[in-house]
């Protein structure tokens, strides 16, 4: 009886997982995100549903295999006059079939066209998945750090909650001495009022980051973990060329085989105005007791060419060229996106740094002015506003701190998308 308790206990800790034994990191998060996201789920159909394209384009080296049949019913069979006298020629009534095979020999380069493209287009499917997955992994890297950020600055926001709370009973215990007006005592009130609302607010945005990231990972809503604090900081990774870049991204990629498939477009539309050879073999049948050869056996070698179809291949090839054009241009687009994405990154990556060693030496001394103005308040020395105003200092300061190191963090993964080895 006891062991069935311990399973189903261990059966609902695996139905509820709220919290995990060991620390969440970033790299179990992508992990997830790449085999649980959503958004890739969908995605990862385009390229299962770009290689029947193939299998469609490869359609066109098979033989075609046509079969139609039936059964006729006429009020009056078909008859030829002979010396005044109609004679039939056919039953009233029949059943027929038809049976052909039809193979093309030569059509100058349309369907090697269609299938080439095909498979430049499956291609280019792929490399947009994997684009579309480094910035899933992106947006991963964001939340994972963005609920570190918020729980830092939750945690300031208690730190600041505790302090405007003692700032609370000293000025109330200095009212009732009679030693300060009512106006502090207020006033204090009023800013621990506030104190504890930016910490609703700071509670509040650590529960929408881990919704986000929970999202991002395919994990129930209400999954909740530890998490690596994030403390140490990874280097900026050495400034490479823009070869080396457009060389590693997908995106890059998959533009240059959409590319390659617009050319085989242009191509195929071609190639509409050149004929095309064929063969073909079958047999007929006409139900007809009228005559001695029901069955008709054939064979066909022929040229097939059209001669007009209201410039409709004419604005088909214009079409393709102008999309190949689109093409070129949307591929040199992408590549200033890219070294505007990977300059921007580097950029913020290098002034997040500054910002660290700049305001890490601040909270210190933030931290000492709010000792010396709560020392001078209870002293009559200073007032209540200096301390209010030294604590509101010493919060901005620490926001400003973890802000930084966590903007530093998700730009050192920017440029690491955009170098394409995120």
């Amino acid at each position: 009886m006891t062991r069935i308790w311990v399973l189903a206990f261990l059966s609902l800790l695996l139905l509820f997982p709220r919290t995990e034994s060991g620390a969440l990191t970033l790299r179990e998060c992508l992990q997830k995100a790449a085999s649980s996201n959503h958004e890739l789920k969908v995605a990862a159909y385009d390229a299962k549903i770009a290689e029947e394209n193939i299998r469609v384009a490869r359609s066109g080296y098979m033989p075609r295999l046509n079969f139609q049949g039936g059964y006729t019913a006429q009020q009056d069979p078909q008859s030829v006059l002979i010396q005044g006298h109609p004679i039939p020629t056919q039953q009233s009534d029949y059943g027929f079939f038809s049976t052909s095979l039809e193979q093309t020999i030569y059509d100058f380069g349309r369907t090697a066209s269609r299938y080439e493209q095909a498979k430049a287009l499956t291609d280019a499917t792929a490399y947009s998945y994997t684009a579309r997955e480094k910035d899933v992994f992106l947006q991963v890297v964001e939340a994972y750090y963005g609920i570190l950020e918020s729980r830092k600055l939750l945690q300031s926001a208690d730190e600041e909650v505790l302090q405007m709370e003692d700032h609370v009973n000293i000025a109330r215990n200095l009212f009732e001495q009679g030693v300060v007006t009512r106006n502090d005592l207020l006033q204090a009130e009023v800013q621990l009022a506030n104190s504890r609302q930016r910490r609703i607010a700071a509670a509040n945005r650590v529960e929408n980051s881990w919704l986000y990231l929970n999202y991002l990972t395919g994990q129930p809503s209400g999954f909740r973990s530890d998490q690596e604090d994030g403390g140490n900081l990874e280097p900026i990774p050495p400034r490479t060329d823009a070869t080396g870049i457009m060389a590693n991204r997908s995106e890059i990629k998959a533009a240059k085989k959409t590319l390659q498939a617009g050319e085989l477009a242009v191509r195929e539309s071609r190639s509409g105005y050149y004929p095309e050879l064929f063969a073909r073999v079958g047999a007929d049948y006409v139900e007809n007791s009228k005559v001695q050869e029901q069955t008709i056996m054939h064979a066909t070698v022929g040229l097939r060419i059209n001669l007009f179809d209201g410039f409709a291949t004419t604005g088909r090839y214009r079409q393709s060229v102008k999309a190949l054009s689109q093409s070129e241009e949307g591929l040199r687009q992408l590549e200033a996106r890219i070294g505007l994405e990977y300059d921007t990154a580097y950029n913020d990556a290098r002034v997040a740094a500054e910002r660290i060693s700049t305001v890490r030496k601040s909270i210190q001394q933030g931290e000492e002015n709010l000792r010396i103005n709560k020392n001078r308040y209870q002293e009559q020395v200073g007032t209540a506003t200096d301390v209010i105003d030294a604590q509101t200092l010493l919060t901005q300061t620490r926001t400003e701190y973890f802000r930084a190191i966590f903007d530093y963090q998700v730009a050192v993964a920017r440029v690491k998308k955009a170098m394409g080895e995120l």
